[in-house]
């Protein structure tokens, strides 16, 4: 049985429309925006889908759990540092041993 494609994926998560970016910080210090545009919305449908949509955190288990959900692309990422930003960094929350906090900013 194949494994489900990113995009198969991307239909189940909650809509997103509503949200404009999500800010990911680490202790305080900001580490990245995913706005709500063209190329971003898949990364910025899985962060907020990891949270549930409220502002939170991705320890561990949700950055695996992210990874899961990134499917075919969480493959390329890691054969390929710098090409998946938001991927990377779920593979940071795990190497590094620290939690991303997310905020996310509604329209």
């Amino acid at each position: 049985m194949l494994s489900r494609t990113f995009k198969q994926i991307l239909e189940d998560l909650e809509p997103i429309d509503n949200i404009r970016e999500i800010i990911l910080t680490r202790n305080g210090k900001g580490l990245s925006i995913i706005p709500n545009e063209e190329g971003k919305r898949g990364s910025l449908a899985v962060y907020a889908h990891l949270v549930g949509h409220k502002q939170g955190v991705i320890d561990a288990k949700r950055a695996l759990y992210g990874l899961e959900l990134f499917a075919e692309h969480t493959r390329d990422a890691r054969e390929n540092p710098g090409k998946h930003p938001n991927i990377d960094r779920l593979f940071e929350v795990l190497d590094g041993d620290y939690d991303l906090d997310v905020e996310i900013v509604y329209r």
